[in-house]
């Protein structure tokens, strides 16, 4: 992700600008953020399946952080963390270069999310997955999150990406304290990456494990996508189960 350093570094400037009145709680910020009118239908839609305020609250972004939005897609996600972290902070929409080249156009997709009215705060990046950050871009994120996309990163179109020195990079440019969320679809207890590209399910146990290598602490989950009623042996995008299959919401945390 070594692209992504220079959008650090044009952070870290306004890092440390005091705020000229007192923010809103961060609760309601949330609140308004997915109330937002701009956002698109597409977005409205997904919010039944998705628990976007459940998600952000569990997330802790907060006014003027700067966070990572790994693999945005439509752009989802990266609007609600774009309109929470405020004019102060932060949002990077990172594309990793290996899929750069699909045919729904995503580093296009997720620019014409930054280039939206009130999205001065996005900025689209895409690099390979496991550039090397250097010592001096350590430390600046808050947040890292990635949506139903982390098993992506083992599939053969990612052209053998390194996804452990992915996660090494991330857990580096993470502040003390900072997080990284992942969300996905879990496969079957002891699983592992077997149906990464077949079911796009990934082992959730696998994720703890890629985690602990990583050096993150684990950090808590959240149920509120978890289905009982998934067997974890269908694709998720079966009309019978698409949008509720059994997803597991993990947050990882760097050590202070």
């Amino acid at each position: 992700m070594r692209i992504l350093l220079r959008a650090l570094a044009a952070t870290a400037c306004v890092a440390f600008a005091a705020p000229a009145f007192a923010a809103p709680p961060t609760s309601e910020l949330i609140a308004k953020a997915v109330a937002d009118p701009s956002r698109p239908d597409k977005d409205r839609e997904a919010d039944a399946t998705r628990h976007p305020a459940e998600i952000l609250a569990f997330t802790g972004v907060k006014p003027g952080d700067t966070v990572v939005d790994v693999w945005p897609g439509r752009g989802y996600w990266t609007r609600l963390f774009s309109d929470v972290v405020g004019p102060k902070g932060k949002v990077i929409a990172y594309v990793p270069e290996e899929i750069a080249a699909f045919p729904n156009k995503p580093v296009d997709v997720a620019k014409a999310t930054a280039a939206e009215a009130g999205r001065n705060n996005v900025e689209v990046v895409s690099d390979p997955l496991a550039a090397e950050p250097p010592k001096d871009f350590y430390n600046k994120l808050d947040v890292v999150f990635t949506f139903e996309n982390y098993h992506d990163l083992y599939d053969s179109f990612m052209k053998g990406a390194d996804v452990a020195a992915f996660d090494r990079a991330v857990f580096k440019m993470l502040k003390p304290g900072g997080v990284f969320v992942i969300v996905d679809h879990a496969a079957a207890s002891g699983s592992g990456l077997k149906n990464t590209e077949d079911l796009h399910r990934i082992d959730p146990a696998r994720v703890k494990e890629d985690m602990a290598r990583a050096g993150f602490v684990f950090d808590g989950e959240s149920k509120v996508l978890a289905s009982a009623e998934d067997p974890h042996t269908a694709i998720v995008f079966d009309k019978a189960i698409r949008g509720h299959t059994d997803r597991f919401v993990y947050r990882f945390r760097k050590p202070k």
